[in-house]
């Protein structure tokens, strides 16, 4: 019988067993992980396989620190991107939040440094993009990297270990609700676990579980938008002018076709493409350290569609057009933007003959037309154009597009301003995988945020 169980140890998960920790060191709590410990993470594909062997559990989604964290490490430290909170409190209270979770991060070792503090040179940006029709977001970032990130993640792995039951590589099947009232879960080895409390916070690797136990339980859900894309790789100096100053650039677009939101995400100076796996889906995402440069920057391009009734499969709709680009290519698909253009499919040679030199060397050559629905292939052209206007480079032929990238946070659960599920007493809900955030540092703060509300009951 514990107090509160957690289920996911990314960010969500993690920062809620701290803020018990301090607010309740009595209480017992158990954290759920159905992957590794940090230090027994890894990715075969990063250890010399030439293709990517779809592990059961993806070394890079599964395990102590979640995808994004153990990936990269970006904090943005604003509200206006990474999630949703201000849907649920006032504006200063996230970003109260948002302010205590990052001096928890100081605390376990992130660096001190900040990029995009200093207004004048970001007014100067945000006019360069207008010109552009580009919409420029102030979004301060304190960059961790790769490498810094796994330190920080296992600072605080360590300090949790003999103050709460941490279990890893085991999942959970189901929570259990009796009386409208949630009183445990089974874990898919037989185990109950009995919780007064219980936090679900499984991530984008757990959306889709999480949105098929919800509907069993009759929990009310809406739907978010579906954002799908590529990731875009082009030589660093192209986007350096502003990568230099700002290093990450939250720019968006609304296409003149079709008028849909195109935004960047994910940006990556000097960093590489990787290929990740969801549930035996290769899709595509990037990071970069912090010591460790390449001559690349990347980042996503994503277009979000908001569906209405009848609708009800976001997460599987993005499913179903990574899978047909891994049918096509076994994998990724890697095409040169001329190639696009020209209405031909790109080969080895001519991903040869060009002036970048892709970081994902197990990406096939193909052509993402074949793939892409014309409404997003559309949008995402459209938004090269904009962007080679602030960043002259963007659209040239040379420039890779790797697809598909999708982000499985599309189930978007109906809670209370404590984020708790509506139906449901003393089950709460947070992070990426409930579509409530969509970054780090709001996962984060979400789960320091219901943490309080717990120790405060």
């Amino acid at each position: 019988m514990y107090n509160v169980a957690i289920i996911g140890a990314g960010p969500a998960g993690i920062f809620s067993a701290l803020e018990i920790v301090k607010l309740k060191p009595d209480w017992k709590v158990v954290l759920i992980e159905k992957g590794d410990k940090i230090e027994d993470r890894k990715c075969l594909l990063r250890e010399g396989y030439s293709k990517c062997p779809t592990c059961k559990k993806c070394g890079l989604l599964c395990g102590w620190g979640g995808a994004g964290a153990f990936s990269d490490g970006k904090l943005t430290l604003t509200p206006d991107v990474g999630g949703h909170l201000i849907d649920y409190m006032s504006r200063k209270k996230v970003e109260d939040l948002i302010d205590y979770a990052d001096k928890l991060y100081l605390e376990f070792g992130a660096t001190d440094e900040v990029f995009g503090t200093d207004q004048k040179t970001f007014d100067e940006l945000e006019r360069q993009a207008s010109l552009a029709e580009l919409k420029l977001v102030h979004s301060p970032v304190r960059h961790l990297g790769t490498e810094r990130s796994l330190d920080v993640l296992k600072n605080m792995q360590d300090y949790l270990m003999d103050k709460i039951t941490i279990l890893n590589n085991v999942s959970a099947k189901n929570f259990i609700v009796e009386c409208e009232q949630v009183k445990g879960i089974v874990l898919d080895n037989g185990d109950t676990i009995e919780a007064e409390y219980t936090i679900i916070a499984p991530g984008r690797e757990g959306a889709d579980w999480l949105t098929h136990e919800f509907a069993k339980n009759k929990i009310g859900m809406v739907n978010n938008a579906v954002d799908i894309g590529v990731r875009v790789e082009l030589p660093a100096p192209v986007f350096e002018p502003i990568t230099s100053k700002l290093y990450e650039s939250k720019l968006i677009y609304y296409s003149p076709t079709f008028g849909d939101a195109v935004r960047t995400f994910c940006m990556n100076p000097n960093g590489e493409v990787v290929q990740e796996n969801y549930n035996g889906i290769a899709t595509v995402n990037g990071h970069s350290y912090a010591n460790i440069k390449t001559r690349n920057t990347n980042f996503a391009l994503l277009v979000s569609e908001q569906f209405t009734e009848p609708f009800k499969e976001p997460i599987a709709y993005g499913q179903r057009i990574a899978s047909l680009a891994n049918m096509l290519g076994g994998g990724i698909l890697v095409q040169r933007f001329g190639d696009l253009l020209d209405g031909r499919r790109s080969t080895p040679d001519r991903i040869k003959s060009s002036i970048i030199e892709p970081t994902l060397k197990c990406a096939t050559p193909g052509d993402l037309s074949l793939v892409l629905p014309y409404r997003q292939l559309t949008s995402i052209i459209e938004m090269l154009y904009a962007l080679d206007k602030i960043a002259p480079g963007t659209a040239s032929r040379y420039t890779l597009l790797y697809g598909i990238e999708v982000k499985f946070y599309s189930a978007r659960v109906k809670l209370t301003n404590d984020l708790e599920t509506e139906g449901v007493k003393n089950l709460f809900t947070i992070g990426d995988g409930a579509g409530v955030t969509r970054g780090l540092i709001q996962a984060s703060a979400s789960g320091v945020h219901v943490a309080r509300v717990i120790c405060s009951r």
